[in-house]
């Protein structure tokens, strides 16, 4: 048994550290990393690499980091790589982040001291019913925390500390990847997969103790245009076909009761408009669409053609456009093809002395394309909850479970 001691808090002091580095993604830019700063916290990893003896440590110019662990073994083992992500969302502050260790949770409510409006509530946070004893990292309450994917990073660090300072276990080659901006979808974009050389993989960006995540939605994004009649509007009447009302009318068609975020969970998908511009002359809605297999993918697609055509028959002189383009797809369709990387998973997570959970992911992750640009690569658990948001948190307790996971997985590999 590797047994894995968080030694003088080492594992919550790297999470801290790295946590109060702002890296914040940016979808509106056109470069690889979006944000320079995403640079900040890859140079601070690759140092501490280096410092650990692992030479290969490098950033490349896109901002991702690539290391190598050697093996230990004799044996022929196939070369296993870690992932997480170093950027947090764009949908919350990530700017001064002020992490709290509330110390031995009580298994109340917790009120952030910066905005006392902002309460992570027993209630809303069914995980944390699970946490009484444990020590609870959260932000101040004006940001977001960024466990999501930070706790990934450091557990993924403070396994490769634990091999460095163990040459007696044995495991194979591992490799460790860091990427930018998963959180806005270019995360892998520029990954060299070549250099990375592994044969299989495990991101580290999953949510609560135990699970081990085999299944994500597939996807698409849409952009329906609509190209109408414009005319002076003191004298449109019998000419004008305003395109924005004509996309108002198509987005009302579309299903409101199923097949929207609000309405649907578990292996329901959706599809689901996310931003509009436009003028009289011409309008522009972009859409995602999400379910679980490219058939349904493809009819709700559909969805939205049917709803175009039966809104111009009323507008003789408009036309539509609806252009779909594939974005990631379900990585349970290559994992199927290798059981082991799941099998070796869950038996690691059991060894840790867990219950594992195998789940889907009602989104993606670096894993998913990964998986179909030839590295195969479940998702595990780093015990991030409320991502995205103020209410952030983590517990240290669940991030070194996490961190006895990625060391067994090597192990057992």
């Amino acid at each position: 048994m590797n047994t894995y001691q968080n030694i003088n808090g080492s594992l919550e002091n790297r999470f801290i550290k790295y946590a109060k580095i702002d890296t914040q993604s940016d979808p509106e830019s056109p470069t690889c990393p979006s944000t320079m700063k995403q640079k900040h916290l890859a140079i601070e990893l690759v140092n501490e690499l280096l410092e650990m003896g692992i030479d290969d440590a490098h950033m490349d110019e896109h901002g991702y980091v690539y290391a190598t662990i050697p093996s230990t073994t004799d044996k022929i083992v196939p070369v296993i790589c870690f992932c997480s992500h170093m950027d947090t969302s764009p949908d919350c502050s990530g700017e001064h982040v002020m992490p709290i260790i509330h110390k031995n949770y009580g298994g109340n409510d917790i009120i952030l001291p910066d905005d006392e409006s902002v309460v992570i509530k027993l209630t809303e946070h069914k995980d944390l019913q699970h946490q009484k004893g444990n020590d609870i990292i959260t932000a101040s309450g004006t940001t977001l925390l960024g466990a999501d994917n930070k706790a990934g990073v450091a557990e993924i660090m403070e396994a490769a500390a634990f091999f460095k300072s163990n040459k007696e276990v044995k495991h194979g080659v591992i490799k460790i990847l860091f990427t930018p901006d998963e959180e806005i979808g270019r995360g892998v974009d520029k990954v060299d997969i070549k250099k990375l050389a592994a044969d299989f993989g495990y991101t580290v960006d999953g949510e609560t103790l135990g699970s081990i995540e085999d299944e994500t939605f597939s996807a698409d994004g849409a952009t329906l245009t609509i190209n109408g009649v414009s005319s002076h509007p003191g004298f449109a009447k019998g000419k004008m076909e305003s395109a924005i009302k004509i996309l108002a009318e198509i987005i009302d068609k579309l299903p409101k009761e199923t097949l929207t975020p609000e309405t649907t969970e578990l292996k329901e998908g959706f599809v689901h408009p996310v931003g509009i511009k436009g003028h009289v002359e011409q309008a522009e809605a972009q859409f995602i669409i999400r379910d679980f297999t490219d058939e349904k993918l493809e009819a709700h697609a559909t969805i939205i053609k049917n709803a175009a055509e039966k809104v111009l028959k009323n507008y003789p002189n408009s036309t539509y456009k609806l252009a779909v383009n594939a974005q990631y797809r379900n990585m349970k369709q290559v994992l199927d093809k290798h059981p082991k990387i799941v099998e070796y998973g869950v038996m690691a997570i059991e060894r840790a002395g867990i219950k594992a959970k195998k789940q889907s992911i009602r989104g993606g992750t670096d894993g998913s394309r990964l998986s179909y640009m030839g590295l195969p690569c479940p998702n595990i658990f780093a015990g991030e909850h409320a991502f995205h948001s103020k209410q952030e948190w983590v517990s240290v307790q669940d991030m070194e479970k996490a961190v006895q996971t990625i060391i067994n997985i090597a192990c057992i590999w």
